[in-house]
């Protein structure tokens, strides 16, 4: 049985997104309270595999993750594009008429804002946890609160739903990363018998005119394909980057030139995963 941690609890989207990726398999969930708590778990247990999010269709990126997944001794094996769709619950024996009150996580709100605006009277309290809310709601029994979560959540504790797929836009879709210890990868070569056509880089560059069109020049004469790419600033060195790079081959081999080709024109180059690209489906 694989053990997978993730961050939130039963019910949650990463709940949720781990057991679609790992649906052929056995798997034990570790619930963290926080990403960086992912990271600890696998770093006490090297078997341990960790799912993240990172980032969003609406949202954007998690930008506290890409450093994470940089400063971490672990590798992405793998990715999946889960369609979000958010439920309204509330207490079984309550009804529209009775809410004052709903509750979920900061991201989740924004992705119903249009749900929300057309319900003006009820005040809008974050949380850190779309499946927690739900949960801490029935078994506290907080009269006049709503929660906005998967349906699953809202399901498996114990709360009525009101409506469904109240999101805003229906192509919302979180990406999220499966990773593993790097050390279990190079022993195991767990990823040899997969596809393997994206991976995610991060470098920085010199402090040069011209030095990042050049790395994405060479990417393109080697039919290189970026799908993102996030710079963040380097704490301590004003007006200095560090660029987050995700890129989609069909020739692993032409990619491995490519990544020879650029990395004398890089700095600090690392590669954070090779792996099959998701695909997402509404």
């Amino acid at each position: 049985m694989k053990k997978i941690a993730i961050q939130g609890i039963i019910g949650s989207y990463h709940d949720i997104a781990a057991h679609k990726y790992f649906k052929e398999e056995n798997i034990e969930i570790i619930c963290c309270n926080t990403f960086d708590d992912i990271f600890s778990t696998i770093r006490n247990d090297s078997q341990v595999i960790g799912l993240l999010a990172i980032e969003n269709t609406i949202a954007g990126s998690l930008l506290q993750n890409n450093e994470l997944l940089r400063q971490d001794d672990t590798q992405i094996i793998g990715e999946y594009k889960l369609r979000i769709s958010h439920s309204f619950a509330c207490l079984p024996e309550e009804n529209w008429g009775d809410l004052t009150e709903v509750n979920s996580h900061p991201i989740a709100l924004m992705q119903c804002r249009e749900f929300l605006n057309n319900h003006p009277h009820l005040k809008v309290v974050e949380t850190e946890d779309t499946a927690l809310s739900a949960k801490e709601i029935k078994e506290l029994n907080l009269k006049g609160h709503a929660a906005i979560c998967s349906k699953a959540a809202a399901d498996l504790y114990g709360m009525k739903v009101l409506e469904e797929g109240i999101e805003t836009n229906v192509h919302n879709f979180t990406r999220f990363l499966v990773i593993a210890d790097a050390n279990q990868i190079n022993k195991q070569k767990e990823h040899n018998n997969k596809i393997v056509n994206k991976a995610s880089i991060v470098f920085t560059l010199p402090h040069e005119e011209g030095s990042l069109s050049q790395v994405l020049s060479i990417l393109s004469f080697y039919n290189i394909n970026l799908t993102k790419i996030q710079s963040l600033p380097i704490i301590g060195k004003e007006w200095e980057y560090r660029f987050y790079v995700d890129i989609i081959f069909n020739n692993y081999l032409r990619y491995n030139q490519a990544i020879a080709a650029i990395n004398p024109l890089t700095k600090e180059l690392k590669i954070l995963g090779e792996y099959e690209e998701g695909k997402s489906n509404l």
